[in-house]
């Protein structure tokens, strides 16, 4: 069961980044994050005039005093090291630029040398850091990708991070303490990402359980059954080919990096606390070599598409050939059983010719799932 926490700090900066945007609907973005306009507002009057400070509850005084000392520089530039331990010196001096503090900020070179010169670079460590270069879907919410981060040990019991990405913007729309990777846990996390951040047009997923079926791709589960019905598209991986989710793969290391490996985490409670915080961190302060040093949070927009709490009806068109799936994920067409996922039990799908002669489109909601065959026997291999 997932925990649904975050500091009252968090929420407010993401509130003001995303409200910020080119766009934005300030009064919507109130009322996905449950506060009234009139905070909204305040919100962001208080970061026009103060900035980030602006949003504490605490006192609004700086982190570091102003000055323009040599001294002064390489203290905030190891300051901002120190509290983000994996970044170089192009996110330090983007991050440097984004929160101004009197300070003369250096050039990118001038901090690689103060942090070569204080034994804060590893040459392995920073090649492992080179920007990936993959395909970037064309706009927010046209694809999210999903995944386990594999799970690691606390204190009391396991803990399987479950990451939620924007490929577009590399936002974060969800990174879950999870007990478990069995389907109910992951629908309620999704759940909680979608009525914040509304429904992707497709979830990139790969072949394992829970979205997935590892034996044969054609196979729905119940959970991306439920992602159709919602009128998400979902698309997996080739399977042993994890770069072509390699953003989220990346997302998880980095996650590893800043915040698994820096701790010991007691239970699920305080890993999602360190998971909110730094979620936060990611989306609206650490620059993004990717994006060109913005931060996603610069780049995204909640969705159009809400998330609906009644599921919508299954509706096909009056030539479609329906038939419901039975136990055992099997349908009958022509005296011939045919296999199209457990996942579908109970469900109705479409049969629709292509143009060869006894060869069906099978159809669940607006997805094709399989093609079947009647020419031949039956195809009901095991799952």
């Amino acid at each position: 069961m997932p925990w649904k926490v975050g500091t009252s700090m968090s929420i407010r900066r993401e509130f003001v980044a995303l409200a910020r945007n080119p766009g934005a609907n300030i009064r919507d973005l109130c009322r996905r994050f449950g506060v009234s306009a009139k905070t909204g507002y305040k919100w962001l009057d208080r970061y026009r005039e103060f900035g980030v400070a602006g949003l504490a509850d605490q006192s609004r005084r700086p982190l570091h005093s102003p000055g323009r000392t040599a001294d002064a520089v390489e203290s905030a530039v190891l300051a901002v090291r120190e509290k983000h331990s994996t970044w170089g010196g192009r996110k330090i001096r983007r991050w440097m630029n984004d929160h101004p503090s009197g300070l003369v900020i250096p050039s990118m070179s001038t901090i690689t040398a103060i942090l070569r010169r204080h034994g804060k670079l590893d040459p392995i460590e920073s090649v492992k850091h080179q920007p990936w270069q993959h395909f970037e879907a064309a706009a927010p919410n046209a694809m999210w990708q999903i995944d386990f981060k594999g799970h690691f040990m606390m204190t009391a019991g396991r803990c399987h991070p479950l990451t939620i990405l924007d490929d577009c913007t590399r936002f974060s729309t969800g990174v879950y303490a999870c007990a478990n990777e069995q389907r109910l846990t992951v629908q309620e996390c999704l759940v909680q990402s979608f009525r914040q951040y509304g429904l992707p047009e497709v979830m990139l997923a790969d072949n394992g359980a829970p979205w997935g079926s590892a034996v044969n791709r054609d196979r729905l589960t119940t959970l991306a059954a439920w992602m159709i019905r919602l009128g998400i598209r979902v698309s997996h991986s080739r399977p042993y080919h994890p770069q072509t989710k390699g953003k989220n793969e990346r997302f998880n290391r980095t996650l590893n990096e800043e915040v698994i490996t820096q701790r010991v985490f007691h239970d699920l409670q305080q890993c999602q606390s360190h998971f909110d915080q730094w979620r936060s961190m990611y989306n609206c302060e650490r620059p993004h070599e990717a994006l060109n040093l913005d931060v996603p949070a610069s780049r995204y927009l909640p969705s159009a598409r809400e998330y609906p709490e009644v599921l919508p009806p299954i509706e096909y068109d009056a030539q479609d050939i329906i038939r419901m799936v039975q136990p055992q994920g099997k349908i009958y067409y022509k005296n011939k059983a045919f296999i199209v996922g457990k996942g579908l039990y109970h469900q109705p799908v479409a049969l629709r010719p292509t143009t060869a002669d006894g060869v069906f489109d099978v159809f669940f909601c607006h997805q094709k799932i399989t093609t079947i065959d009647v020419r031949l026997d039956d195809q009901t291999d095991a799952e």
